[in-house]
């Protein structure tokens, strides 16, 4: 995962993934929107980018921050010999040392990184994790001014924070641009305070879009060669017209410094989740009551859908806006509030976007046909786990059974024990997998329990065995499971037919 980097950390090996608490402002780009000339140079970039940097320079700032750290007051007890005279004494005076209670002490520590004034009344955005655990604050502008800063609210699951100083005067201040039209190659310019060195500006094109590094539920990152290091992180990307298109945030390094894979949060993202902060303090996602898996070439063709498009929906939170507008497991989302939904994390980002009470149209494509459900956005829950569902009627013990290779039995209180089922989890219990099936290779394993075959619900064996010689006479080619483990942790698997 990545970590913070602050200027004043240590200098120890650094891990692949850094969080930039220093990332330098992502990559400059030509000084006009004009096309390169066709005579160009191959690999020349943009002649100058000075009137854009001066333009813009002014509204970077470098961010301060201090806190207390507890620091040991405790001094190592020497290794003595086995047997030395001085070892009882050394011992004794150690002890009461530690009696005392008094070996912990604080000290003050220093960190650093970027930011960027986006009003001129004094709202600064940078990363939270450069003033996460901070309770000193500072604005540090171009001109050598310094303004205490306040923090008006963070958001941990996008890295961005917040704040306000007060100035005497209107300060110098960018704007967020449309990172949706970049596009791979476009240059861009990042400026920052590297290293704590202070205004420091570096150019680069756009590498990529929407990359998952996998720090958090909305990863849709710009990925550039700008040069980005420690204490860069929090400071803007800047497109060639001077717009921030992306806040610098975290990099791929071995060392700790940059080997041109830097990483900015889009200001698509950003934008909402600062107007929030602003407004609430805090940011209020909006949440249906699903969880969704890929869809992958084997489920696309199981349900119909030509090929892997949308979001899989896996489990629905009883009494959820999902569930109160008739969304099902199994139920693929390919539009959600007029937007395509082409992944899991395009339904993900979209709903988190949606303010709380908006009514939105859904469609999902059940069983091969599309439908086009309503329901009510909420709140997301501080924490989001989708209630279960209630029990069903426990079936009637039934002997053994097989199909696809899996040894199937009716669930009862003797197999709830045996795999620690909850008594929530209903379905058909499976008591064993030939080794040498497709099944065993999709990780299929006695414990489980199969709580839909094609879309429709299974309650016991012979309720597996109907769905599947369906599936065989509708000409399918695998079958679509909706597998549980014990604790109720759903997830749909194709298995093959033949």
């Amino acid at each position: 995962m990545p970590q913070p980097l602050r200027s004043s950390a240590p200098a120890a090996r650094l891990p692949a993934f850094v969080l930039a608490a220093a990332l330098a402002l992502l990559t400059a780009t030509f000084s006009t929107l004009s096309p390169v000339p066709l005579l160009a140079a191959p690999g020349k970039g943009p002649d100058t980018v000075a009137d854009v940097a001066e333009r813009v320079m002014d509204a970077v700032v470098n961010i301060s921050t201090s806190q207390n750290v507890a620091a040991s007051r405790s001094v190592p007890q020497p290794q003595l010999p086995p047997g030395s005279p001085f070892e009882d004494f050394f011992d004794e005076f150690f002890k009461r040392r530690q009696d005392d209670g008094g070996e912990q002490r604080s000290r003050r520590v220093s960190s650093l990184g970027s930011g960027f004034v986006i009003d001129p009344s004094g709202l600064i955005v940078t990363n939270n994790h450069v003033i996460a655990d901070a309770d000193e604050i500072f604005a540090n502008f171009n001109d050598g001014s310094k303004l205490k800063a306040e923090l008006i609210g963070r958001d941990t699951k996008t890295d961005l924070a917040l704040l306000r100083v007060k100035p005497d005067k209107p300060l110098v201040s960018v704007k967020f641009g449309d990172s949706e039209k970049l596009r791979v190659g476009d240059w861009v310019m990042a400026i920052g305070n590297p290293f704590g060195l202070g205004g420091t500006l570096t150019v680069g094109v756009v590498s990529a879009r929407n990359r998952d590094i996998n720090s958090g539920p909305y990863d849709n990152f710009i990925q550039t060669d700008a040069a980005i290091n420690r204490g860069n992180s929090g400071g803007p990307l800047f497109n060639m017209e001077g717009e921030v298109i992306g806040i610098n945030t975290a990099i791929i390094s071995p060392s700790g410094g940059s080997i041109g894979i830097g990483f900015a949060v889009p200001a698509a993202t950003a934008k909402p989740v600062l107007a929030q902060l602003e407004q609430f303090k805090e940011v209020r996602r909006g949440w249906i009551g699903v969880r969704i898996q890929p869809v992958t070439d084997d489920i696309a063709e199981s349900l119909g859908l030509g090929k892997p498009r949308g979001a899989l929906i896996g489990v629905v939170s009883e009494n959820s806006p999902a569930a109160k507008g008739g969304i099902k497991a199994g139920d693929v989302i390919v539009k959600f509030n007029g937007r395509d939904i082409k992944e899991v994390r395009d339904l993900t980002r979209t709903v988190a976007d949606t303010m709380a009470d908006t009514e939105v149209d859904v469609v999902v494509v059940r069983k091969g046909k599309e439908e086009t459900l309503r329901l009510k956005v909420a709140r997301m829950p501080e924490d989001d786990k989708p209630e279960t569902a209630k029990p069903a009627a426990e079936s009637q013990k039934v002997a053994p059974r097989k199909a696809l290779g899996i040894e199937l039995s009716a669930m009862s209180d003797e197999l709830r024990k045996r795999y620690s089922i909850k008594s929530e989890i209903n379905g058909v219990v499976i008591t064993g997998v030939d080794a040498s099936t497709p099944a065993a290779n999709k990780g299929i394993k006695a414990g489980q329990v199969i709580v839909q075959v094609g879309q429709e619900a299974v309650v016991s064996p012979a309720d597996v065995e109907k769905q599947v010689d369906a599936l065989r006479k509708q000409g399918k080619r695998s079958a679509l499971l909706l597998v549980s483990d014990g604790e109720g942790k759903q997830e749909f698997v194709t298995i093959p037919l033949n």
